[in-house]
């Protein structure tokens, strides 16, 4: 299930370079007209980087969940799946944000798809922890601690859809908050999480 899962990320994070077009020029030996069309592609080439943080991230947590099982069930198997169409799907929004990154419907969708990602990371987390799948027992601060750490981008990227509509900008921008919001949970980490959460 891992090796299956680690595929659908590598090719989720290889197609992000697709929305990224090679420029067509009229007059092929024009330096000015590349640089201009290059310059058109720059909210394509943000929007890859931003993605391919996103996924590899995810693709971390992910990791970091399997270490933590001793085994799966039925159910997991099913919710992992619906975790990995997300997944696959995000090169989509990613080249609308790339293309349409001044439209906050762009933006917002993006918001939305990420957030619904982080919040399957959540419902994974929590029927693991509760069927017994888990390799050892948790201690419920630790699970608190987890699960808040995996609900803050569901809470940074849904509060940013309203305000995509006043501004774009300004609503990327809360999206970057989930990583001081990680420095100060670190000083929040309960005794025991670096067993179940090594950074």
């Amino acid at each position: 299930m891992l090796a299956f899962s680690d595929g659908v990320f590598a090719i989720a994070m290889t197609l992000l370079v697709v929305g990224i077009t090679v420029p067509v020029l009229p007059d092929a030996s024009s330096v000015a007209q590349l640089a201009d069309l290059l310059n058109d592609r720059t909210s394509n080439v943000i929007s890859f980087f931003i993605s391919f943080g996103v996924i590899g991230r995810y693709w971390v947590a992910h990791h970091q969940f399997f270490a933590l099982l001793s085994r799966a069930d039925s159910r997991l198997v099913g919710i992992n799946l619906l975790y990995l169409a997300f997944i696959a799907f995000l090169p989509y929004p990613t080249a609308l944000l790339g293309t349409y990154i001044e439209n906050p419907l762009s933006v917002a969708l993006y918001a939305v798809m990420v957030a619904l990602i982080s919040g399957l990371e959540v419902v994974l987390f929590r029927h693991a922890h509760r069927h017994g799948l888990l390799a050892e027992a948790m201690p419920a601060d630790v699970y608190r601690w987890g699960v808040i750490g995996s609900l803050s981008p569901v809470a940074f990227f849904l509060a940013s859809v309203p305000v995509a509509f006043a501004s774009t900008t300004l609503a990327v921008g809360i999206w970057f908050l989930g990583i001081p919001f990680g420095i100060l949970a670190d000083r929040w980490k309960p005794a025991d999480a670096d067993r179940f959460f090594p950074t």
